[in-house]
């Protein structure tokens, strides 16, 4: 079978990203052709060369169209349509696929796959990574009331057409049936993590990089991840001075990028040793990171759009056997206090998020108790060489259909 995946982000282990779809392709192009149209928009960010770019057997087509975070709201809109015109001319090139894969952020990716589908005449999958437009309408990225409801019909236009759905969450998934699609079409396949990269962050891992970093009789606190608009930043580094200011044995960790960057390296400025800026990690060593944290912190703004968000530092620190705390009040939250493996603090809260904190780290064994259950909750649920099989198979079932 010939599989057309239309993605404008493609990542792999050396990035400083989740590269879920790496997993994914590798798994699935042992069974199947594989043609992968893309960007080659995060292969300069790499910071090692320990993979190959993409996964063998895969076919890979690469639009020269630039894309990074910090561009703003009309650049990354132009970078969308650039992205989406060229997908539409190559998807319509290629060797006739049997099925199409359109993966969505951003919507304009999911609808070049929709109309290369339609002029083949074979069915396409949508996967729902972010809920578009939902998200960039509650950021204030879309001004115009027209606008904004031109980008929910395209929504659901996708929707209805795509043969299956494959949203990252049971929340977004609720969302789509909301809408009125049948819940048959729709399949929820979570994020999940990589369990061989993480059984890289060893105890003599770990160890070093306490040694090499001054963190040795410490207690970390890890923020990982984007410091994007919608992460809660200010919020965190308000807790992490608050706490900085007590005790001098306790330190945050943030490690990433992003629009916050400036913010965070103030307050390291300000606390150097407690608050630590640590920069961006490839993803088969962010996993050592993690595992040397006491506790790990999911944080999002207080926005209903964002509840349903399946974030990869949930999963990947869960592996390692560190809890989590989680300011989203949707299935997450649930998650971890359903598995006991986590807790919540609400959003924009950062007494509260200091006062838990506080909590935790004064008893260590309830952290590790904690985190057991959250590694032995991702061994059986969120190994992504199950879900790749699980993807596997609702291509093929889609295809069969046709």
């Amino acid at each position: 079978m010939h599989i057309a995946v239309f993605s404008q982000y493609h990542t792999n282990p050396d990035c400083p990203a989740t590269s879920r779809h790496y997993t994914l392709l590798a798994h699935i192009a042992k069974s199947h052709r594989v043609t992968l149209l893309t960007t080659p928009a995060w292969k300069s960010q790499r910071l090692t060369q320990k993979f190959p770019w993409v996964p063998a057997g895969v076919e890979i087509l690469e639009a020269k169209v630039p894309y990074d975070n910090k561009m703003g709201p009309a650049r990354r809109a132009l970078s969308f349509a650039q992205y989406a015109a060229w997908a539409m001319r190559e998807g319509l090139r290629i060797v006739k696929p049997d099925i199409i894969w359109g993966i969505s952020t951003p919507l304009t990716a999911a609808w070049a796959a929709a109309q290369v589908a339609g002029l083949r005449r074979v069915p396409w999958v949508f996967e729902v990574q972010d809920l578009w437009p939902s998200f960039p309408i509650a950021m204030g990225a879309v001004p115009t009331a027209l606008a904004r409801r031109q980008l929910y019909q395209l929504e659901k236009r996708l929707y209805k057409s795509a043969r299956h759905i494959l949203p990252l969450s049971p929340d977004m998934a609720r969302y789509v049936t909301d809408l009125g699609i049948a819940p048959e079409k729709v399949t929820t396949v979570l994020n999940g993590t990589d369990l061989n990269l993480a059984a890289r962050a060893t105890p003599d891992v770990v160890a070093r990089l306490r040694a090499e970093h001054d963190l040795v009789g410490k207690q970390v606190i890890l923020y990982a991840g984007t410091f994007g608009r919608a992460n809660d930043v200010p919020t965190l580094v308000a807790a992490a001075e608050a706490m900085a200011s007590i005790d001098s044995n306790v330190v945050w960790l943030f490690l990433g990028h992003g629009f916050y960057e400036p913010l965070v390296a103030a307050a390291a400025a300000r606390w150097p040793g407690r608050i630590r800026l640590v920069g961006g990690q490839a993803r088969h060593a962010v996993f050592g990171w993690f595992a040397l944290a006491e506790v790990s912190v999911v944080a999002f703004l207080a926005l209903p759009v964002l509840d349903s968000n399946s974030p990869a530092k949930l999963y990947d620190s869960l592996a390692v056997g560190t809890p989590v705390i989680v300011t989203n009040r949707g299935w997450t939250k649930a998650l971890v206090e359903q598995h006991d493996c986590g807790w919540y603090v609400p959003a924009g809260d950062a007494r509260a998020l200091a006062e838990q904190l506080w909590a935790l780290l004064a008893q260590p064994a309830l952290l590790v108790a904690a985190g057991a259950r959250g590694r032995q909750l991702a061994l059986e649920e969120f190994d992504r060489q199950q879900l790749a099989q699980q993807v596997q198979q609702v291509l093929e079932a889609a295809a069969r259909k046709a």
